[in-house]
């Protein structure tokens, strides 16, 4: 039963002889690299950046739905770009737009 899955997925028109499988695999390090930046203090983050990688995620997520054959890895790479592009944004912009009361007052 697990040679057969194993098979199909081998076999499968988005599996791994193509590069509709490679190329998000290792798009993978973009997602991996920005959870690696959630320790990174708000004022390093880059918005052109978070940007980039907020809007690529939302347009290929909904690209990867339409196409033939459906490639549920790029799709699910590109949420998870999605949310750590958002997750990062909204750290930025809480930072920059939106200083802590306490912050402020220390620093009267």
């Amino acid at each position: 039963m697990a040679s057969s899955k194993l098979q199909a997925l081998w076999n499968h028109p988005a599996g791994p002889k193509t590069i509709h499988f490679w190329a998000p695999t290792f798009k993978w390090g973009i997602s991996i690299a920005n959870v690696a930046d959630f320790s990174k203090p708000p004022e390093k983050l880059s918005y052109p950046q978070q940007i980039a990688v907020t809007c690529t995620g939302i347009v290929w997520s909904r690209y990867s739905t339409v196409i033939t054959p459906k490639n549920w890895n790029l799709f699910s790479v590109n949420v998870a770009m999605a949310g750590t592009g958002l997750y990062q944004l909204s750290r930025k912009i809480k930072q920059d737009y939106f200083p802590d009361t306490e912050a402020v007052v220390a620093k009267e």
